[in-house]
């Protein structure tokens, strides 16, 4: 499929983003996210792996466009949960 990221042209389908994303390490999840191979990728990331360009150079609104329409799922980050320690920690401060 044809998407425009960053005023580019670019031929993408769904099998070669897994395909570019299968060897890489997840960044912390910030933002707009999607999820490829049950791994949870910021869409920043993503375009930046597939368009090898700078992340400067495109919007997270583009990316999550593009990969909505590659058939991904992309959705918010989820939001970070306190360790038990510290939660254990406001019980015993009373808050």
């Amino acid at each position: 499929m044809r998407c425009v990221i960053a005023r580019f042209p670019f031929d993408l389908t769904k099998i070669e983003v897994e395909q570019s994303m299968s060897g890489i390490t997840p960044e912390p999840a910030t933002g707009l996210c999607v999820t490829i191979d049950r791994r949870v990728y910021p869409v920043m990331q993503v375009g930046e792996v597939i368009t090898r360009q700078n992340r400067r150079d495109f919007t997270s609104v583009e990316m999550h466009r593009a990969l909505t329409r590659l058939g991904f799922t992309c959705h918010d980050a989820r939001p970070l949960t306190p360790d038990r320690a510290a939660r254990a920690d406001e019980r015993a401060l009373g808050w």
